[in-house]
């Protein structure tokens, strides 16, 4: 039985690794406002940023999808580790020595599955690069790098190894680390052999590939020997912590790069990157033995933000093959707020034969965006008919006016669309106008562009699969100036407690109208209340959260606590209107029901009864009156 993490250590754990710093790992973060920092979210797709990330509470919230949490619920989610996984990675990142309650002191045997994997690849990746530096045999390898220029400290800088000729080197390095035969065919880094688990990879220049977060999830191993009946190249198989569709080669050393210019370079392999990166484009990312396609969006656009004045450029050789994958991401271009480029050199050679032959400056001037994907689609379609027949030119137009019709901005879409008039000869530029107009229309009605707009004009939510929306609870409105107040007292109370503290804690739950501000009111309340949270800052909002009666309340603790409170000056004024706003409220709610009182007991005719309630509504209205008139000080 696996050993408890102890709750000390998984506190200082929580506490130790900045929630920024590692969400920033997964996706670009912008300032939000009020300390809070917002990006796109890493769990549905969305155009624009819902996700917000609070430094200073070490939690996250998304207002599309309630997905929400800690920096351990994060690392939980978008990695599909289970609780102990998260941890262990995160205090490894922290340099935390993880103490178990039972079952001994972090033996192996007690790590996730993940991190078993993860570790064993990244024991493999130290065995190749030793080999590939101090191995004779390397020396195939050594020189295959050269021819392409690069050096021993290139080599280094990404981590590329080499795999010896044998059956079972790296299963016996591996098993001296003490790995079991099970982990090591379930990494993928071995393959059942007649005897036993033999190298998966043998006799080939390793590139270790790793994921958003750095860590190495895999392998792209380059043929180098004749003798070899293998494929040219050959990549780790589909594993549980590695889909080729799902990893793009270099983003680890790309990412930041990519968010700060709002550009990423897409080329079509290994050594591409690295020439990329050598020649000062440390943009440049690959594909790791498939097409470019929906999962890799998803992680640039992450990184993009979908700014409108982004840039995807992909390099394709300039044969049959790359011009057909060129045409294939032009399929997914509407994909992307960002403006896709193609780059292919005239003489058609890829980034890493134009850096031997030319220098870096030739590749640095390959990937300056010049043709728009959209504009090589259309020339590739058109070049496919006779123009000089109407049929032809008729069969052209049907094939590229839609082309047309998908491009994102209008004004450029109109441009291009009496361009393409010239391209086929159609004398009459506005029939071929009014048809890319009339096929955008078309497209966007049939739901092209997405969902139309509700009645609010905002577009649905999307998301992305088709299970039903996490729970959050009765849907409020806060037009309503009731739910807003209450909901902004909520705020205060979960991320400002001293200025609340300690009337907030003599508030009843009844004087929350929603039932999910009410439901968050208790939760408060059961953990400590407001006071609690000026005592101990740190553990509050964590305890509240743990107390929460089930994932809706936690969810909607964890939308409060990071939702930006809605004033620019967040001082014991305001949340003094707050607090008097709310009891005000009660008060009248509550005058309402004396009075109705109040009636019943003067047609019934009981004195007693009449002069009770009475003195009650009398109480209450000298109450509200102080309130109006003293404010905070008469709660």
């Amino acid at each position: 039985m696996a050993g408890r993490i102890n709750d000390e250590d998984v506190k200082a754990v929580r506490d130790g690794v900045p929630i920024d710093a590692v969400v920033s790992e997964y996706l670009q973060l912008r300032n939000a406002g009020g300390g809070n920092l917002k990006g796109l979210c890493p769990f549905h797709d969305e155009k624009s940023p819902s996700f917000q990330v609070s430094p200073s509470k070490g939690l996250f919230h998304c207002f599309g999808c309630q997905e929400g949490g800690d920096t351990i619920t994060f690392v939980m989610k978008v990695d599909h580790l289970t609780f102990s996984e998260a941890v262990e990675r995160l205090a490894g990142q922290a340099g935390i020595t993880l103490r178990y309650e039972e079952g001994g002191y972090n033996p192996s045997h007690q790590r996730g599955e993940r991190i078993r994997l993860v570790e064993a690849h990244q024991a493999a990746a130290t065995f190749y690069i030793e080999q590939l530096g101090n191995s004779p045999e390397a020396d195939t390898g050594r020189t295959f790098l050269a021819e392409r220029g690069f050096d021993q400290s290139a080599a280094a800088h990404f981590g590329v190894g080499y795999s010896p000729q044998g059956w079972d080197h790296l299963v016996r390095y591996l098993r001296g680390k003490g790995f079991s035969d099970k982990e090591l065919l379930l990494s993928g880094l071995a393959q059942e052999g007649r005897r036993g688990p033999i190298d998966r990879f043998r006799g080939r220049l390793m590139w270790p590939i790793r994921d958003i977060g750095g860590e190495v999830v895999g392998f792209g191993a380059r043929k180098l020997y004749e003798s070899d009946n293998g494929p040219k190249y050959l990549n780790t198989p589909d594993t549980p912590i590695y889909r080729k569709s799902q990893v793009l080669y270099g983003i680890d050393l790309a990412k930041r790069d990519i968010a700060k210019s709002s550009r990423a370079v897409v080329v079509e392999g290994y050594t591409d990157v690295m020439a990329c990166h050598l020649a000062g484009i440390t943009t440049a990312i690959a594909t790791c033995g498939t097409a470019f396609g929906n999962d890799h969006i998803k992680i640039l656009r992450r990184l993009l933000m979908d700014n409108g004045s982004a840039r995807v450029i992909f390099t394709f050789d300039g044969d049959a093959a790359g011009q057909k994958a060129a045409l294939r991401a032009f399929e997914d271009d509407q994909k992307f707020a960002a403006e896709t480029y193609i780059a292919i050199a005239p003489d058609g050679m890829d980034p890493c034969d134009l850096r031997l032959a030319k220098g870096d400056e030739a590749v640095a001037d390959l990937v300056e965006p010049r043709t728009p994907l959209f504009e090589f689609a259309l020339h590739q379609i058109v070049a496919r008919y006779d123009l000089e027949t109407p049929a032809g030119r008729a069969a052209a137009l049907d094939e590229s006016a839609p082309v047309v019709a998908r491009i994102k901005n209008s004004g450029a879409q109109h441009e291009v669309a009496v361009q393409l008039a010239g391209m086929l000869g159609i004398l009459d530029t506005q029939f071929v106008v009014k048809r890319v107009a009339q096929l955008a229309r078309w497209a966007r009605d049939r739901g092209g562009k997405g969902p139309a707009p509700t009645s609010t004009g905002r577009p649905p939510q999307q998301y992305e699969n088709s299970g039903p929306r996490p729970p959050s609870g009765p849907a409020l409105t806060l037009r309503n100036p009731v739910f807003a107040t209450e909901r902004e007292l909520l705020k205060l109370a979960l991320q400002r407690p001293e200025l609340v503290s300690p009337a907030f804690d003599a508030y009843g739950v009844d004087e929350f109208t929603a039932p999910p501000y009410a439901a968050v009111r208790e939760t408060i309340a059961e953990a400590g209340g407001a006071e609690y949270g000026v005592q101990d800052p740190q553990e509050y909002l964590v305890r509240v959260r743990e107390t929460a009666a089930d994932d809706v309340v936690r969810a909607m603790v964890t939308e409060l606590a990071v939702e930006a409170i809605m004033r620019k000056t967040v001082d014991e004024a305001y949340a003094g209107e707050q607090l008097v706003t709310v009891r005000r409220r009660a008060v009248e709610r509550r005058v309402r029901d004396v009075q109705g009182a109040l009636a019943r007991a003067t047609a019934q005719g009981d004195p007693a009864q009449l002069a009770a309630v009475q003195n009650e509504l009398w109480v209450l209205q000298q109450y509200d009156q102080a309130l109006r008139e003293k404010g905070p000080s008469a709660l």
